[in-house]
């Protein structure tokens, strides 16, 4: 199973992400969570320390390795290089495991104009493509905000797409816009869940606006989720009645795809 989460900015994409992984480690799936989001913060909610993730380079940084395996000279603008170099060794060597699951930093190259092609967005690019189809890992992606990842198309091969949204228009509106770029890269599984539902005007607006067949799961407001980002450690240990309803998303994502 190979899931992609995101949505717009603060509407709990991480918080999704993690307790999914933490859900499948538990049942002794090997589970590796991507962190393609430049503000990376995954691996807090899987429960790493502050240290342990300050010591973590980003893939995307790590200029040696990109220019290495491209076979880009040392300015990382050489006339030519590898457009599919080996990125098969990369999340064994550098994956860190905390409470079973494996945490890969990928982190995202800053791209102007049009795109960029260079030896980092190449290596990433194929990092991404290979997670996707030769990992036999449960591997979930926790996106950075907004779209702009769908228009690089690293994310074609995905199992789901799952949008997390908020009772609010332009929320929706972004899992809209995910779909509609989603279908174009050929995702047909592209579904939503509702996150920070306070009342019950909150979720009559949701069912409203997201259809019922593409809505995998409503997840209640928690004070514990908060708390557990206060004190830098991972809901999945602070509030169980989140994980229990994030369990019912895990379950029906279960019954469609084969894990």
């Amino acid at each position: 199973m190979k899931i992609a989460v995101t949505g717009k900015g603060g509407v709990g994409k991480t918080t999704v992400s993690s307790i999914l992984a933490r859900l499948y480690a538990d049942e002794g799936h090997n589970v590796l969570a991507a962190d393609v989001d430049p503000d990376a913060n995954l691996g807090l909610a899987l429960g790493f320390t502050m240290d342990e993730l300050a010591a973590i380079t980003p893939i995307s940084k790590m200029k040696n390795l990109a220019n290495e395996r491209t076979g880009a000279d040392e300015t990382g603008m050489g006339k030519f290089f590898k457009i599919n170099p080996k990125v098969d060794d990369i999340p064994d060597i550098y994956a860190k495991e905390k409470n079973g699951v494996k945490l890969l930093v990928l982190g995202t190259v800053d791209v102007a104009g049009g795109g960029c092609v260079c030896p980092e967005h190449v290596i990433l690019k194929r990092l991404i493509s290979h997670l996707v189809l030769q990992r036999d890992d449960v591997v979930i992606m926790d996106m950075e905000a907004g779209l702009e990842h769908l228009g690089r198309g690293t994310t074609s091969f995905m199992d789901r797409f799952i949008v997390v949204v908020e009772p609010g228009a332009r929320s929706v509106q972004t899992f809209h816009n995910v779909k509609r770029l989603a279908y174009d890269l050929g995702v047909r599984k592209v579904e939503a869940v509702a996150n920070k539902v306070r009342t019950e005007a909150d979720e009559e607006f949701i069912r409203k606006n997201i259809p019922e067949d593409e809505l995998l799961g409503i997840i209640h407001y928690s004070g514990g989720v908060i708390e557990a980002d206060r004190e830098a450690q991972s809901p999945y240990d602070y509030d169980q009645d989140v994980v229990s309803e994030i369990r019912k998303i895990k379950e029906k994502l279960d019954k469609t795809l084969e894990v």
